[in-house]
């Protein structure tokens, strides 16, 4: 790692460079892990000491939360489908 303030790194690089990364999450810097442009994992130093846990009171039942409205459309699925085919010939 040639940044020891770098907080993100790509898989491939984790991989290349795993023992230089550890040592610095060794040292207290945390690392996420992306998978292209998506964050997939974070690297934390190790604690023996379970982590704070914050646990809040819902402030809405399950059944007061409104949903949208699903999206319909009319199309002609197999038109549709038809098209795209052709379009890799």
């Amino acid at each position: 790692m040639r940044n020891a303030e770098k907080t993100t790194v790509k898989i491939a690089d984790f991989k290349a460079h795993l023992s230089e990364y550890l040592r610095n999450v060794r040292n207290g810097h945390p690392l996420t892990l992306m998978d292209r442009h998506t964050p997939v994992a974070q690297v934390v130093p190790y604690s023996d000491k379970p982590g704070k846990l914050v646990v809040r009171k819902a402030t809405l039942r399950p059944d007061q939360i409104k949903l949208t409205a699903p999206f319909y459309k009319k199309m002609d699925v197999l038109r549709y489908l038809s098209e795209e085919r052709q379009s890799y010939r």
